[in-house]
């Protein structure tokens, strides 16, 4: 691929992710168009409109004057008739497009795809539908609705369009309204008789990780995303996780802690070193780390008849530095080496002939 081919796919990323994770305030009448307009395609003539502040606020209240209905259960999206069908209509369309495209543009469109949509995909997936979820929490429903939504498939035709390729009238005046509702907007709940349309967040922190200009949430010092009512998600470098993570990380909470993961973010919050004397971790053994010269595994005493291995990373970070990482292992190992290796699925003498990990 050419450099101004990159710079075109790196601006239409970051337009994109501009549009979609937007921390301006709505503009309702061009939301509201657009969703009157995808309405009118399922033959539904333009809902009342109900704007809320959250995720959270829409998950949990019911709209004024609105009467709850069978199926409308939030934990359960793709049940509710309206979203039902509107997913259905998104997913015609992309058909429609895929096909007229895939017959006269392959090569244009697996470009597009490769460098513009499954960065975006990714980006929005961690940046918007995951937050979004959160809302749910408990039920962890299906992020089906909220990727329609998301719109990188969405920016995968827009870039074709700019490209040159032409498609019929109708199909892109559809193409616009999906364009138009994800840039204007939070997600929104269709109903029937009324349509639940969130603000954007006030606040929406990431940082950027892929090679592709990826993003993920992060923020190490307070929420990643926050919205106007006070709701708020924290996030350790793409991974979602309680506040206390952030803002007070003790030894006791990470000791108490039982998901993996959070109890990792924790950690790293605190930093290794930091947690390994807070905690009195006992040292097992160190040794050279053979798939990672110049730096060495060290072994510790975790609970729970685990032990922890402290390793650096083979690859340089963005910022050029090593990211130190503990990962959790059988307390069998005394070998640093040997549990190395298990975490990759070898045996020490294995891992010991790796010339270097990454």
């Amino acid at each position: 691929m050419s450099v101004l081919a990159q710079r075109e796919a790196a601006a239409l990323r970051e337009e994109w992710l501009g549009r979609v994770l937007s921390t301006r305030p709505a503009d309702r009448p061009a939301a509201e168009a657009a969703i009157s307009g995808l309405y009118g395609l399922i033959g539904l003539a333009p809902p009342r409109f109900h704007w809320v502040p959250s995720p959270l606020t829409a998950l949990t209240t019911l709209p004024p004057g609105a009467r709850p209905r069978p199926g409308e259960d939030t934990g359960r999206l793709s049940d509710w008739p309206l979203i039902h069908r509107l997913d259905a209509l998104a997913m015609g369309l992309r058909l429609d497009l895929e096909t007229r495209v895939r017959r006269a543009h392959r090569g244009l469109d697996d470009w597009i795809r490769r460098d513009i949509r499954v960065p975006l995909e990714r980006s929005i997936d961690g940046a918007f539908v995951r937050p979004v979820l959160a809302a749910h929490a408990p039920q962890r429903p299906r992020p089906d609705w909220y990727r329609t939504q998301g719109a990188s498939w969405v920016a995968h035709y827009d870039a074709l369009r700019r490209a040159g390729v032409v498609f019929p009238a109708g199909q892109s005046r559809h193409l616009d309204l999906w364009a138009t509702a994800a840039a204007s907007c939070g997600p929104w709940w269709p109903r029937q008789d009324v349509c639940v349309v969130s603000e954007r967040p006030t606040v929406l922190r990431t940082e950027v990780w892929g090679d592709d200009g990826e993003v993920r949430p992060h923020c190490a010092d307070g929420p990643a995303v926050r919205y106007a009512d006070g709701w708020e998600v924290h996030a350790w470098h793409g991974t979602l996780v309680p506040p206390w993570v952030i803002t007070d990380p003790s030894v006791e909470r990470i000791e108490r802690e039982e998901n993996v993961e959070v109890r990792r973010c924790a950690i790293e919050r605190v930093g290794w070193d930091a947690y390994i004397d807070r905690a009195g971790l006992r040292p097992v053994a160190s040794a050279p780390d053979p798939g990672n010269p110049g730096h060495f595994l060290r072994l510790y005493d975790l609970r729970r008849e685990t032990r922890v291995l402290l390793a650096v990373n083979g690859s340089l970070e963005r910022d050029g530095t090593r990211r130190r990482y503990g990962l959790t292992v059988p307390g069998y190992f005394r070998d640093p080496v040997a549990a190395a290796g298990w975490t990759y699925g070898l045996s020490a003498e294995q891992y010991s002939l790796l010339v270097r990990r990454t």
